[in-house]
C-alpha cells in the first residue's frame, strides 16, 4: 500500500467518524466531538491530497496551495469554502470562544459535504496512482 493509498483510507474512516457525529444530537459534548473530528478530517483532506497531487508530479506545501492545485488539476470545484474551511480550521487549533464554537458547529454540513466531494474525487482516481 503507497502512502496515499494509506492516507485515502484513513481519510475516509475519519469521514465516517465525522458524519456519524454530525447525526447525533447536538449537545456541548456533540458539538465540541463534532469540531475535533472536522480537524481531523480537514488534516487528513490535504495530506492526502498532497499525497495524490505528489504523485501527478504536481508540489504542494500548504492546505491553500493544495487545494488550489487540486482545482487546477479538476478534482475539487474551486469556490470560498476551500479557504474558508483552512481559516476556520486555524481559528479552531487556536482558539476557543464559545459563540465561535456555536457557530462553526452550524457550518459542519456544509464541510462534510465538501470532504465527500473530495473524497469521491480522490477515490475515483485512486486506481490510476
Amino acid at each position: 500500500m503507497t502512502k496515499y493509498q494509506a492516507l485515502l483510507q484513513e481519510y475516509g474512516e475519519a469521514l465516517e467518524r465525522f458524519q456519524e457525529v454530525l447525526q447525533q444530537e447536538k449537545t456541548e459534548f456533540i458539538r465540541d466531538s463534532a469540531i475535533k473530528r472536522f480537524e481531523i478530517v480537514f488534516d487528513l483532506a490535504w495530506k492526502t491530497l498532497k499525497a495524490f497531487l505528489e504523485t501527478q508530479g504536481i508540489p504542494c506545501v500548504s492546505p491553500k496551495t493544495c487545494f488550489r492545485e487540486a482545482h487546477r488539476a479538476g478534482l475539487i470545484e474551486y469556490d470560498e469554502i476551500w479557504m474558508k474551511l483552512v481559516d476556520e480550521r486555524n481559528y479552531t487549533a487556536h482558539t476557543y470562544k464559545e459563540a465561535f464554537a456555536e457557530n462553526i458547529y452550524q457550518k459542519l454540513p456544509q464541510a462534510l459535504a465538501a470532504f465527500q466531494k473530495l473524497r469521491a474525487a480522490l477515490a475515483k482516481d485512486a486506481h490510476n496512482v
